[in-house]
């Protein structure tokens, strides 16, 4: 078996496994994507080549991520380079410095919460998030946690700090 015969055949496992995880039957899968039971169930033996139009219905009906698909497809490449979400705040036009501060503290608290529950040293990003963190206000004792764990239990579970964010 060739490298693009089996590129197909891992897409298609990855959509069976997709849809099992949904809890989806192949036929209702198939009416919501809108394509044939036949040609889903060829698609995850890795038997057809579904075109880029076939992945996007099949994405949404999973609602997953078309680009997963299309990686996994090769139609697209893998991005090399981490996501800044934190650069992508600031940048944003449409929000307020205010609105921004808010967003990288809460960013920065599940990222920290995170962290702390897979016991990881540097979380994704972690580097990059402290001095971003620290450019938001907050300090690193509320973003490591420490304002999570004086929350209420239900909202110290979800990671929420025990703070009423002011409306913006």
């Amino acid at each position: 078996m060739n490298e693009l015969e089996q590129r197909w055949r891992d897409l298609g496992e990855y959509i069976r496994e997709q849809r099992r995880i949904g809890h989806l039957s192949l036929r209702k899968l198939s009416e919501m994507a809108g394509i044939s039971n036949p040609y889903l169930s060829q698609i995850e033996r890795g038997l057809r080549k579904p075109s880029a139009d076939i992945l996007q219905q099949i994405a949404r009906a999973l609602e997953i991520s078309s680009e997963t698909l299309y990686v996994r497809a090769g139609i697209l490449d893998e991005r090399d380079v981490e996501h800044d979400l934190v650069g992508e705040i600031r940048r944003d036009p449409r929000l307020t410095e205010e609105q921004k501060k808010t967003l990288i503290h809460i960013y920065g608290s599940f990222v920290a919460n995170a962290a702390d529950r897979a016991g990881a040293a540097d979380p994704p990003g972690g580097r990059a998030l402290a001095p971003a963190v620290e450019a938001s206000g907050a300090s690193a004792a509320s973003v490591a946690g420490d304002h999570v764990q004086d929350a209420p239990p239900e909202r110290a579970a979800a990671g929420i700090p025990n703070e009423t964010p002011r409306e913006l």
